[in-house]
């Protein structure tokens, strides 16, 4: 039975490593200071919690904060010191004055435009390194010391060796300023109020200016301005030391929902499937290497609205996005495995080479989303997925609705049928080759993937030419194949096999009608412009592939020119009528079984136009070597063309009527030509 600790106060607990902790109800609690390091809290429940630090080690931070502005403003002092020396009658003092408001001007300008960490690097880069601090003004009391009421600077000395060896020209500093409560006014102040009692107003306002742009520094770290980053990621570490960690704990499908998490440690978690909707202070939390560390995913998953929001190329691997508005947003590239899109709006969202393996797609609405090379498996799951349409390539200026499923625009998908018009594609093992394709390096690579794997049953359905030098080749495996590994093996075996010469490969080949017949159904595919496939072709019998001879091959590939759709159906029925009618009318002959063929491909709309003609050619190949079926040479050719039309109708839905029609037909056709 699960534990309950449901609005109890568990402020500064031990529950480190704790492994019974799965599903427990931490509901309502106080976890300020609590430790759950290593911890299983699969499942728990942690919505509407406090977690953050504990009132010790607020005042403690508090203190640390301010001997670090006592620190900055010791330095201020130098710097007004140094900056006052332009008003000393010796030469050598004049200098060094000068020089340091030359490079203090500098770096400001830098700090203001570029950040901290450019400004730094800048100055280095003028071979000048002084002593300077750069700002986590106001941080600990926005990020973790948050009881003081007015916001306070912290500063930390950075830089100072090297000031000295240059007889203090380089010393410069960046300005901290701690207004505190008491007196109103901080270390910055009394700084600016030292310089211009033992030097000048001049050097008093540039104390002054130090303060104020250390006052900017922390309210635009606190921002989330980017160039100041390293001002708040030190700011929210020391935030974090004292606060609620649950470093290295097991968070899958824990729930946060609307609870306080800042100075929250959340190192090292396995955050699959977690819960974030309405939390609060997730922007104060250290959040290491996880997802939690790019301040738009925070925002996505403390809201649920992502629409139009760009997130390419992110690893949100085990994200949960359940319900979320994701409309036209952008995944290309992106890692969305073992992620939850449960009920979740992906319309029109650009899911380009998106990894998805084990996602729950549940209910989810897919309606005009770009799928184009996108990665599901037989693990993604997408029942009751919503889809009237979907497209296979991104929009252009040119083609803006590129490769829409259904082809005809008036029709979509049913309830159910984008599931299984998708299913055959997610269960296969895709090999994409770009950068100068070797097929003989394919042919080997796969035949020796086949024979290591057997358990996984390996089996070409499809090759498919991407541009002028590219190839897709894609094989069905057994159910539980890590198709990871397979990829993985596959590829570097490729890729030693490419760097060796023709005359090592040839050793390798051996004769091997095998790999010789898959060597030349590559080479044909890259020869061709369009579409390649081959159904039911595993590497047991890949030698019993016919692709010699230029009609079989046109025939695989397609030809270069497609002709009007209707001139070929017309073409079809001219060489139907060439053939004689059936004798008995409850035995149609080849005639009538080609007629049927014939009106099914036409009016099937799951084919494209493009494949319509190339399985009207093969129809019309049929009628042709119909009047003498039982002639080898012609019963040859009726098993090329049965075999491409097998090809052309491979992933198909199973719902789709040309499914059911050619299942009955093909096999009466191959009959009469004595090929079954």
């Amino acid at each position: 039975m699960a534990l309950d600790f449901s609005g109890q106060n568990l402020r500064g607990r031990n529950f480190k490593g704790r492994q019974d902790l799965a599903g427990a109800n931490f509901s309502y609690a106080d976890i300020r200071g609590a430790n759950f390091t290593n911890a299983n809290l699969t499942g728990a429940n942690f919505n509407h919690t406090k977690a953050g630090l504990q009132r010790r080690w607020v005042i403690f931070l508090v203190l640390v904060s301010w001997l670090l502005s006592g620190l900055s403003g010791f330095l201020w002092v130098l710097n007004a010191y140094l900056v006052y020396l332009i008003f000393n009658s010796r030469l050598e003092s004049y200098i060094v004055g000068w020089a340091a408001l030359i490079v203090l001007i500098v770096f400001f300008f830098l700090i203001i435009r570029q950040g901290v960490a450019r400004a730094r690097a800048g100055a280095v880069a003028i071979a000048v390194i002084g002593p300077f601090a750069f700002t986590v003004a106001g941080v600990f009391a926005i990020a973790g010391a948050g009881s003081v009421a007015i916001a306070y600077g912290v500063t930390v000395a950075y830089g100072v060796a090297g000031a000295f060896a240059v007889a203090g020209a380089g010393a410069f500093a960046v300005a901290g300023t701690v207004a505190g409560a008491i007196a109103g006014a901080g270390v910055g102040v009394v700084a600016g109020g030292f310089a211009i009692t033992h030097g000048s107003a001049f050097t008093g306002a540039i104390a002054v200016a130090e303060t104020l742009l250390s006052i900017y520094i922390s309210s635009q770290a606190m921002k989330g301005d980017e160039k100041y980053s390293l001002v708040r990621n030190i700011a929210i570490a020391f935030a974090a030391t004292g606060g609620t960690s649950f470093r290295g704990a097991n968070l899958t499908n824990t729930d946060f929902t609307q609870a306080t998490l800042k100075s929250t440690d959340f190192r090292k978690s396995i955050l699959i499937c977690t819960c974030w909707h309405q939390a609060k202070m997730l922007d104060r939390v250290r959040p290491g290497l996880t997802y939690l560390q790019n301040s738009q995913v925070r925002q996505l998953l403390v809201t649920g609205q992502g629409q139009d929001k760009n997130f390419d190329r992110e690893n949100l691997r085990g994200i949960n996005l359940k319900e979320a508005n994701l409309a036209d947003a952008s995944f290309i590239g992106a890692d969305l495995s073992e992620a939850n899109f449960q009920d979740a709006n992906l319309s029109r969202a650009k899911l380009k080479q998106t990894q998805l393996d084990g996602t729950d797609l549940t209910g989810a609405t897919l309606t005009g989303a770009y799928i184009e090379d996108w990665g599901i498996t037989n693990t993604t799951k997408l029942h009751g997925v919503r889809c009237e349409y979907v497209f296979m390539r991104l929009p252009t200026k040119e083609d803006p609705d590129p490769l829409r499923k259904p082809d005809n625009k008036q029709e979509v998908f049913a309830d159910g049928d984008f599931a299984n018009f998708i299913k055959p594609i997610s269960d296969t093992l895709d090999l994409y080759h770009n950068q100068g394709v070797d097929p003989r390096a394919i042919a080997i690579a796969f035949k020796n993937l086949a024979e290591n794997h057997p358990e996984a049953e390996l089996e070409i359905v499809a090759m498919e030419k991407r541009g002028d030098d590219k190839i897709l080749l894609r094989a069905k495996t057994a159910a539980l194949s890590d198709k990871s590994q397979l990829s993985a093996e596959y590829f570097d075996d490729y890729n030693q096999l490419k760097a060796l010469s023709q005359s090592q490969q040839l050793l390798l080949v051996e004769k091997d009608k095998r790999i010789i017949s898959l060597e030349n159904m590559v080479d044909t595919a890259l020869k061709q412009p369009k579409f390649y496939t081959q159904g039911d072709t595993n590497m047991s019998d890949i030698s019993g592939i016919n692709i010699q001879g230029s009609s079989n091959v046109s025939g695989i590939a397609g030809n270069s020119s497609i002709a009007n759709l209707g001139t070929i159906s017309g073409n079809v029925s001219i060489a139907l009528n060439q053939l004689p009618d059936a004798t008995d009318a409850d035995k149609p002959g080849i005639k009538e079984l080609l007629s049927q063929l014939q009106d099914a491909i036409v009016q099937s709309t799951y084919l494209s136009e493009e494949d319509k003609t190339e399985a009207l050619e093969q129809v019309k190949t049929l009628a042709e070597v119909g009047n003498n079926p039982q002639e080898p040479t012609k019963q040859k050719t009726a098993k090329t063309a049965i075999t491409m039309l097998k090809g052309i109708f491979t992933g198909l839905p199973a719902v789709a009527s040309l499914v059911e029609t050619t299942n009955k037909l093909l096999p009466a056709i191959a009959k009469l030509f004595s090929l079954a």
